[in-house]
């Protein structure tokens, strides 16, 4: 008789606890995994596709990621021209995936063009043709895919909506704060000119009127030629880039090249969070670490 009184109410238990389980949701960057952790804390925890230092832009789907596509409720990516390597795995999966860079309120702008972009360019869409993937790295567009996360999860998960928008709310005071913050940090190195390694920072550029001279490739999967290694030397050299920035997914052998016998500075920018926890504090430091990077090295002494 006591045996049954105790296995009744914990029957009770586990009956409540998988009635309010979260469903199965994945995100298939580190920030855009860290705005939906944001959003489901409480309720659940996304899951990542690509962690570590791998890069989304020669990433190769392997049978495990396979079936954490198949198996989820709900996915979340930036877009096609981002993860290039989901087309054939999204194929089948309808109305289950969220493309965050198409969400009400993403400001998109046009891709640059070439490697070196002159004392014209001011950060902005110039027309070239072809849109810029890295659309996390602007705040405010961080906010706008935080409320389209917020909606897709309460849509599917019915039971946590009250959580979800809680969170989101939560969330957008956040990062509303957080953009007014790096505007502050980055406003004594607007006007010093700098080189990336490639062309991740538009949008964070943009943002904050930032001045880059260009990127050393103009895509990280392809070989840098003799004459742009030049052209590249003569602008650190002649201070037109008072630094070079790597990133921590590609090997600095190049940057260092480049940095032989001038007197540029070399600093790392991430626009993943290669070394970060995931999670939900993830994007707040990637974006104050970026921003800490550039201050840091623009404002160094030769």
């Amino acid at each position: 008789m006591q045996i049954t009184k105790f296995l009744v109410p914990l029957s009770l238990i586990v009956m409540t606890a998988a009635a309010a389980a979260s469903p199965k949701v994945l995100a298939t960057l580190k920030p855009v995994h860290s705005l939906v952790a944001g959003v489901m804390e409480g309720a659940g925890r996304p899951d990542l596709l690509i962690g570590g230092a791998l890069s989304e832009h020669s990433y190769a789907l392997k049978p495990s990621d396979a079936r954490k596509v198949r198996d989820a409720a709900l996915i979340f990516e930036i877009g096609p021209d981002m993860e290039t390597y989901l087309s054939g795995a999204l194929t089948t999966a309808g109305g289950r995936v969220v493309v965050l860079e198409q969400a009400p309120g993403v400001k998109r702008i046009a891709a640059r063009q070439g490697g070196l972009w002159g004392d014209d360019h001011d950060g902005h869409d110039h027309g070239h043709g072809g849109t810029d993937p890295h659309v996390w790295l602007d705040p405010q567009n961080a906010i706008a895919f935080t409320k389209a996360i917020a909606d897709a999860l309460v849509r599917t998960d019915p039971a946590h909506a009250a959580l979800y928008r809680a969170n989101a709310a939560r969330r957008i005071a956040m990062l509303q704060g957080l953009d007014r913050e790096l505007a502050a940090t980055l406003a004594p190195v607007k006007e010093r000119p700098y080189l990336v390694f490639h062309d991740a920072y538009h949008y964070f550029e943009a943002r904050y009127s930032l001045k880059p001279a260009g990127a050393v490739t103009v895509a990280p999967d392809r070989p840098v030629g003799a004459r742009r290694i030049a052209e590249l030397r003569q602008t650190v050299a002649s201070g037109r880039a008072l630094c070079l920035f790597r990133e921590p997914q590609f090997p600095p052998k190049l940057i260092e090249t480049l940095d032989q016998d001038t007197k540029a500075h070399v600093g790392v920018l991430d626009p993943l969070g290669a070394d970060l926890e995931p999670g939900p504090d993830l994007y707040p430091r990637l974006m104050r670490n970026l921003a800490q990077s550039l201050v840091g090295c623009l404002t160094k002494k030769n």
